[in-house]
C-alpha cells in the first residue's frame, strides 16, 4: 500500500474513530424508530407486511404489498421440511445433538450459501437472465443464447435456471404461476425469454425450466438486481431447518441418522500394533 493510500485510509478512519454512522435508519430517542425515511412506528407497524419490510431493509425500496406476497409465496416454495436436503440435515443433527435451535438453524442456513441450493442459484439465474436479456435485444435468437450457453458445459445444458438433478420438470412452477396470475402479475421481457429458451431446451434435451428459472426471471422483470436478490433471500432455507431441528429433537437423543461402526465402509490402512515401549 502506497503512502498517500495509507494516509487516505488514516484520515478515513479517524473520522469514524468512536462514530457510529448509518444512512438507514436507526432508533432516535424522544422521536421514534426510522428505517429509510419511513417512522417504524407510525408508517409501517400495521400498514406494511413483514415482507415489505424486510425487502426494503435488503435493498432499500419499498415494494406492493402484492409483490412482497409474491416474495413469501416463493420462498415457501424454496424450503421445505425434508431432512434429506443438506441444510435441514444440519437442522436435524443440531436437534438429536440438543444444540439450541439458533444454532442448528443457523448452521443450516450458513450451510445453504452454496451454488446447488439456497439463494446463490436464483443470483446466478438472475444474472443469466438479465445477460441472455441484453444479448437478445442486441438480435441474438434465442436458440443461439441456447446454443452459446451449452457450449459453455461441453455441449450438456447446465443453464442456470433450467433442468433438475432428480427429477423432470418442477410442480413449483405452476403454483408461482397461479400465484402470479391472482397477484396481477404479466410475463414481462425476462420472463418471456425463459420460456422460449425452455421450448428449446425442452427440444433438443428434455429438460425445462426449475423453479430459479422462474423466479429468476420474474425478479428480473420487476427491476431487482442478482444483490438485491441475494440479500432478500438470504434465509430463505430457515423455515425447513427449524423444522427438521424440532422434528429430530422431540425424538431420543442421537437417533437421527445413527450409525453403527459397520456402516461405513472403511478403505484405509488396516489394523496395526501399537508399538510397545
Amino acid at each position: 500500500m502506497s503512502s498517500k493510500n495509507k494516509a487516505t485510509n488514516t484520515e478515513l478512519w479517524d473520522k469514524n474513530r468512536n462514530t457510529i454512522r448509518s444512512s438507514k435508519g436507526g432508533w432516535i430517542m424522544g422521536k421514534g424508530v426510522f428505517s429509510h425515511g419511513y417512522d417504524m412506528m407510525e408508517d409501517l407497524v400495521g400498514h406494511k407486511s413483514y415482507m415489505q419490510v424486510l425487502i426494503l431493509n435488503a435493498t432499500g425500496r419499498m415494494v406492493s404489498r402484492d409483490l412482497a406476497d409474491w416474495m413469501g409465496a416463493a420462498n415457501i416454495c424454496l424450503s421445505w421440511p425434508d431432512p434429506r436436503i443438506w441444510c435441514n440435515q444440519i437442522g436435524a443433527l443440531g436437534g438429536t445433538a440438543r444444540t439450541s435451535v439458533v444454532a442448528a438453524t443457523t448452521a443450516g442456513v450458513v450451510a445453504a450459501d452454496s451454488r446447488a441450493y439456497g439463494s446463490k442459484p436464483l443470483v446466478a439465474g438472475v444474472e443469466f437472465i438479465q445477460q441472455a436479456q441484453r444479448e437478445f435485444l442486441q438480435g441474438k435468437s434465442a436458440e443461439t443464447i441456447v446454443k452459446d450457453e451449452c457450449a459453455r458445459h461441453a455441449g450438456k445444458p447446465f443453464i442456470m435456471g433450467y433442468a433438475r438433478p432428480i427429477a423432470k420438470g418442477d410442480e413449483r412452477i405452476p403454483a408461482m404461476e397461479r400465484v402470479s396470475k391472482s397477484l396481477g402479475f404479466g410475463v414481462g421481457a425476462h420472463l418471456a425469454l425463459a420460456y422460449e429458451i425452455e421450448k428449446i431446451l425442452m427440444r433438443d434435451f428434455d429438460e425445462g425450466m426449475n423453479i430459479n428459472g422462474y423466479g429468476s426471471a420474474f425478479l428480473a422483470d420487476q427491476g431487482f438486481s442478482a444483490e438485491d436478490v441475494y440479500r432478500i433471500f438470504l434465509n430463505t432455507v430457515t423455515s425447513g431447518v427449524t423444522a427438521c431441528y424440532v422434528d429430530a429433537a422431540s425424538k431420543p437423543e442421537g437417533t437421527f441418522l445413527s450409525l453403527r461402526c459397520d456402516d461405513i465402509k472403511y478403505e484405509g490402512k488396516g489394523h496395526r500394533a501399537v508399538p510397545k515401549r
